[in-house]
């Protein structure tokens, strides 16, 4: 299991739209991610900035790669960039963060160990 946490943002007052335009297209979202290997997917928002935190747990990082190629993915792009920072491809603009501390049942895992 490979887990990948980022940063992103959407513009202040579009957390409801965000949140909207998600839910419509979830189902066939959903599907698509998990045939390329996501098992757990969550994104939380910090209402005061507008900063998204995203984590996913995936199998194999080529395959994870391959879901921005897909059509589902093109379409939230397009569908979000409006109330997103996004790159001129309309893909969101995020940070990749490094993984530092991981807590599992009885064992810590950290990058000092």
């Amino acid at each position: 299991m490979i887990r990948k946490a980022f940063l992103m943002s959407i513009h202040l007052g579009c957390e409801v739209e965000y949140c909207r335009r998600h839910d419509e297209l979830w189902p066939e979202l959903a599907t698509t991610l998990k045939a390329h290997g996501a098992s757990s997917y969550s994104i939380f928002l910090h209402p005061e900035c507008g900063q998204l935190f995203g984590y996913v747990e995936i199998e194999d990082e080529a395959l994870w790669h391959e879901v921005v190629n897909t059509t589902i993915c093109q379409q939230l792009w397009a569908y979000i960039q409006q109330i997103m920072p996004s790159h001129p491809d309309n893909s969101p603009i995020s940070t990749e963060l490094t993984s530092l501390f991981y807590l599992l049942s009885e064992a810590i895992i950290n990058r000092w160990a």
